[in-house]
Order: structure tokens, then sequence, then C-alpha cells
């Protein structure tokens, strides 16, 4: 299986959203951008957000298995994708892409 490097690239926030429908909250989103990760036989690496990963699982798992072009084209590099978390108030959008292994 192919290792997959997460990348941050970006983080939207939305605080007209956050002030009209998100209770008070202490802690928030940890992921900086330009903080990568790796994900090693399509599993989630232990420092990157479960909910993140949710929304990413299916596309790092397909990479990982050599799989790619998602939508027909939609990536210019077919062994990559571009997906958000599902935090409606500060989403994070990760590159995700296929990188050769060690071996």
């Amino acid at each position: 299986m192919k290792r997959v490097r997460i990348t941050a690239m970006r983080q939207t926030v939305y605080t007209d959203l956050m002030k009209q429908y998100e209770n008070p909250i202490e802690h928030t989103c940890d992921i900086r951008v330009g903080q990568t990760f790796i994900s090693i036989d399509g599993q989630r690496p232990s420092d990157l957000c479960e909910s993140a990963w949710e929304s990413m699982r299916p596309f790092v798992e397909a990479l990982a298995r050599g799989e790619g072009n998602f939508y027909d084209g939609w990536m210019q590099n077919p062994h990559s994708a571009m997906i958000s978390c599902n935090d409606g108030f500060r989403p994070v959008s990760f590159y995700l892409e296929a990188i050769e292994t060690d071996n």
C-alpha cells in the first residue's frame, strides 16, 4: 500500500455563524495550516483529529490502495484529493496525496 500525505491547506472561520448558532466552547481545532500527517496503510495518523479523519477516510483508503481519479478527472493529480473536515464553523481543507513508500 502507498502512504498518503495529508496537508492542512487552509482554514476558514465563519464568526457570524459561530455567534448565531454555536455555544461557547473552550477548545476548538488544533490543526495548523501547513501541518502534515502521514497515513500508513490507510490508517488514521494518531495526532489527526478524529472528526476530520471521518471526512477524508474513504479517500485516504482509496489512495493507499493505489486508486484515484475521483469524479472522472476532478484533480490535476489523479492520485490526490482536496477534502474539508465537517466543522461547519471552522472547516479545514486538506490536500491528500499518495506518496511512494520507502520499500
